[in-house]
């Protein structure tokens, strides 16, 4: 999918409010929690983070190790219970694998647990165009069986994961990529919640 020319034009969009939101620091260690193929752990390798993918689904995992460059690593396990010591990375995202399971609490304190300095999750918003095209009456195509989230929900399920200075910021205002499309995500601010991608941040007491 990310291969398509609106693939790529909101995989980039994600990303680079990712990279902006997270602001990792050089060559630090993080953790992408239900990496599926590998798009976003591919991309911070990329820029020089050691990055390890983590997804339940072994088929997922063989494709990301089949495409695995220098500085990524990929293992199959739980998001609910991640097997790893306590703080072994200095970050930890989740690109929108949390709207897939019901122990949301459970994987966000289990990415707290292994983390040092901050968390990002992303997550589908519930109050957005793309959820009215895309999200209601449980989902079409890739979104089948999703949850989507208010950014209110976003932003409380980090309090409850007592996260300190949290941050939650949103893209992709129009689900395509034309030039409308883009103009509008250039001209709209992240902190205006009613894009299709919320993305929560906080930073680990």
């Amino acid at each position: 999918w990310y291969r398509t020319p609106r693939g790529r034009w909101i995989g980039e969009t994600e990303y680079r409010l990712l990279r902006e939101v997270l602001a990792p620091r050089p060559g630090a260690s993080v953790l992408d929690v239900g990496c599926g193929t590998g798009y976003f752990t591919r991309r911070l390798a990329g820029d020089g983070f050691k990055i390890t993918g983590i997804d339940s689904s072994p088929a997922m995992i063989n494709h990301a190790q089949s495409r695995r460059q220098t500085g990524e690593e990929y293992i199959i396990g739980d998001a609910r219970d991640l097997p790893f010591p306590d703080q072994r990375f200095d970050y930890c995202i989740a690109i929108t694998s949390l709207c897939f399971i019901r122990e949301q609490e459970q994987a966000v304190a289990e990415m707290v647990r292994v983390t040092r300095r901050r968390i990002a999750i992303g997550l589908l918003n519930r109050c957005s165009l793309l959820y009215r095209q895309k999200g209601r009456q449980g989902g079409r195509g890739a979104y089948q069986g999703a949850y989507w989230h208010t950014a209110c929900e976003a932003r409380a399920l980090l309090v409850r994961a007592t996260l300190k200075n949290i941050t939650v910021r949103s893209a992709i205002y129009l689900p395509s990529d034309d030039v409308a499309a883009k103009c509008i995500e250039r001209a709209v601010p992240q902190s205006l919640l009613l894009g299709g991608f919320l993305l929560a941040m906080g930073d680990i007491p």
